[in-house]
């Protein structure tokens, strides 16, 4: 497959417009799609241009500006960062084209985990100057996680100190990835005036006066030439070693055509050995048409990933769905969102068969039959009615109540439950209340309903103070749901200083056997469990499994004693902070016919459970990020200094031109404000960024002043 360069098309040519858009074209011609990065590499420039020369849009929104499409929210365009993951659907060279621009910054890191599971492909955008960043890696762990095929796109490559050479290198050394160069830059900083088409073997120059839409095409530059021969070799050699077809045709004669050679590297894309890797300046216009060209002709359509499994609710067996409209319908709910204009919106992926508007829908989690009232197709905050969403396609389902994230919808029939997605703990913690006590039901509202649309945003009260805590995944995340609770919700609060959300583990195997025996109105209740714990490896999670027999514990009282586990998890033994890394058997207990009842288990199986974390060592464990600060070399010694006494580690250092690159570790409580620090202390001339990497034990001294607090 050879992709044709592509002019920005009218309206009318591309069938860009939004009653258009709907399902015309086959299966495999369709593209789910995301774009990840680091904050600030410049994902919704690149999305902003995408739409432009596709003719979804007919003006280019800047970030600077708060003008963007994708980025819509208030908050979003007066930070200048993506805070919400906004979808669209555009076509280009016709193929349908299901895009999703994800934010950057660490604090919302499930916006992007719960894209990547419903995408079959991905743009990983990378800064032609900082190269891979702490985030980058984090959601390229996250593709990998997920099996999401990759393309790099390296930008900016228009700013003083890019070096595409250099970004390439970070790529294999920091991501571990097979980067596959296609393009190279032709100029650099002030003087780049667009790529060299390796596979083509051409050089792409971007029209200024129309804003990039016109592209010209050149003869590789004299300068550039045997670069881009030996580039094109060393590609062919690549594709050749990833793909049996093409290696015999490599064995022939080392220099392959241009078909061949995009089929070959196609295969191995979508196979994950390969990383495609592209570059340009979104903000400059350039080279977002060959960016398009290569999502068409590398990355998989829904019928080019293995079929969506799940198991079925009630026997547990599992089930396959193919991506086809034929197949019986299954489809997973990635997100909810409070729409101003549809109220409650479910966002989906159809994995397969048809969804459509009146149509009756089974939700195996809640065991319910539901009419799907409305069906919209999604352009950034703008809802667009249709009347079916087909395999592949991703659209938002408003007004259903009941749906939550990671639900799956399909047909009764043939029910299917889809593996759930998965969301990583909330980090910090505050306090907060309403001004007025009339504005507290208005507060309690607002706080449901935020915690409806955001998995790693947590509820709940201090049983000592009675306070309510809200949780999520850093200060940014916190300050931004406060500021929505005001705009959005018209209640204004009060808010304490950020608390780090403390964890708590076991150090060493422990059992209990509790028996619980009492009279409760009368009548004896009787239960009797014996419990094993035993740490996990760190980050492993919890883990319960009930494995006493039928005359110990009958299967009927299962649920409950595994709710009373639940329960001792949640509030751990040394300070009530939530138990991790456990792993806890029952191996057996006692019952009574007629006395033993589900209440009497749960309560048992909570008490065994405490105790036996009580006898196991208890820990407590404090969030650990990494941290990549870059500061020029005279302030090394004092940015250093700073770190060190605040727990940091420093793990590497690399010199960039007059620069370091400090990467490190420290726990998160010490960190608080560090940006005005680092700020105060070079002048103004650091910058840094960071993300949890684990939770690691609270050194023994502090532990006890954190238990008496």
């Amino acid at each position: 497959m050879v992709p044709v360069l592509e002019q920005r098309p009218s309206r009318n040519a591309a069938g860009s417009s939004p009653a258009d858009v709907g399902r015309a074209v086959p299966l495999d011609r369709v593209r789910n799609i995301g774009i990840v990065a680091h904050i600030d590499a410049g994902k919704t420039t690149v999305s902003e241009r995408i739409l432009f020369y596709s003719g979804r849009v007919h003006r280019m929104g800047e970030v600077h500006d708060g003008t963007t499409v994708m980025d819509w929210m208030v908050q979003e365009q007066e930070r200048g960062i993506t805070i919400t993951s906004a979808a669209t659907t555009f076509l280009w060279g016709g193929h349908q084209i299901n895009l999703i621009d994800t934010p950057g910054h660490v604090d919302f890191t499930a916006e992007v985990q719960r894209s990547l599971r419903v995408l079959d492909g991905a743009i990983g955008v990378f800064c032609g100057v900082a190269g891979v960043q702490p985030q980058s890696e984090t959601v390229w762990r996250q593709a990998r996680g997920f099996g999401v095929p990759c393309l790099a796109f390296i930008n900016k490559m228009d700013r003083k100190g890019a070096d595409f050479a250099s970004v390439v290198r970070s790529l294999r050394e920091r991501l571990g990835a097979v980067p596959a160069p296609i393009q190279l830059p032709w100029g650099a900083e002030e003087q780049f005036r667009g790529v060299v088409d390796i596979i083509g073997r051409r050089a792409l120059e971007f029209d200024e006066a129309s804003q990039g839409a016109r592209v010209h095409e050149h003869p590789i530059p004299a300068e550039l030439a045997a670069i881009a021969a030996e580039a094109r070799a060393r590609l062919c050699e690549m594709v050749a070693e990833a793909d049996e077809a093409v290696l015999e045709v490599y064995l022939a004669g080392p220099d392959l055509p241009a078909d061949l050679l995009w089929a070959g590297l196609r295969r191995a894309t979508i196979a994950g050995h390969l990383l495609p890797v592209l570059c340009g300046s979104a903000l400059r216009n350039k080279g977002i048409q060959p960016l398009l060209d290569a999502v068409v002709a590398l990355l998989p359509s829904p019928t080019d990933i293995p079929p969506a499994r799940g198991r079925h609710p009630k026997t547990g067996a599992e089930v396959t769905r193919a991506a086809a409209d034929t197949e019986p319908l299954a489809a997973l709910v990635f997100k909810i969102a409070a729409d101003p204009y549809v109220g409650r919106l479910a966002y989906v992926r159809v994995y397969s068969g048809v969804l459509k508007r009146g149509q009756n829908i089974y939700q195996p989690r809640t065991r319910r039959r539901e009419r799907v009232p409305k069906l919209v197709r999604l352009h950034a905050n703008q809802r667009e009615e249709i009347e079916e969403l087909r395999a592949g396609d991703i659209g938002g389902v408003p007004g259903m109540r009941q749906l939550a994230t990671g639900d799956t919808i399909c047909a009764e029939s043939h029910p299917i439950l889809l593996e759930r997605i998965t969301f990583p703990e909330p980090v910090v913690s505050m306090a907060i209340e309403p001004r007025t006590q009339a504005d507290r039901p208005a507060l309690a509202e607002a706080l449901a309903a935020l915690a409806d649309e955001d998995p790693t945003f947590r509820v709940s009260t201090d049983p000592e103070t009675g306070q309510v805590i809200i949780s999520g995944m850093g200060e940014l995340h916190l300050e931004i749901l406060r500021d929505r609770l005001l705009r959005e919700f018209r209640v204004p609060a009060n808010a304490g200083r950020p608390m780090v959300s403390y964890r708590e583990t076991i150090s060493r195997p422990a059992a209990a056997r509790h028996r619980f025996q009492r009279e409760i109105g009368g009548t004896v209740q009787f239960a009797e469990v014996a419990v094993e714990v035993a740490p996990r490896p760190r980050g492993s999670g919890n883990e319960v499994r009930v494995e006493a027999g039928p005359r110990e514990i009958p299967s009927e009282f299962h649920e409950a004693v595994e709710g009373g586990i639940a329960d001792a998890l949640a509030t751990g033994v040394l300070a009530s902070y939530a138990m991790t890394d456990v792993g806890v058997r029952v191996g057996g207990g006692a019952w009574r016919e007629g006395d033993s009842t589900e209440t009497a288990f749960r309560t048992a199986a909570l008490l065994a459970t405490r105790e036996a974390l009580a006898a196991g060592g208890p820990l407590l464990l404090e969030p650990v990020m990494a941290l990549e600060i870059v500061t020029p070399d005279e302030h090394l010694g004092e940015v250093l200094a700073d770190l060190t006494s605040r727990r940091g580690r420093v793990r590497q250092m690399e010199a960039r031109e007059g620069a370091q690159t400090i990467r490190a570790e420290a726990p998160l409580v010490e960190l608080f404000g560090y940006a005005t620090a680092l700020r105060s202390l070079t002048k103004g001339r650091a910058s840094h960024s960071m993300e949890p990497r684990s939770f690691e034990p609270v050194p023994s001294a502090l532990q006890a002043t954190i238990i008496q607090r």
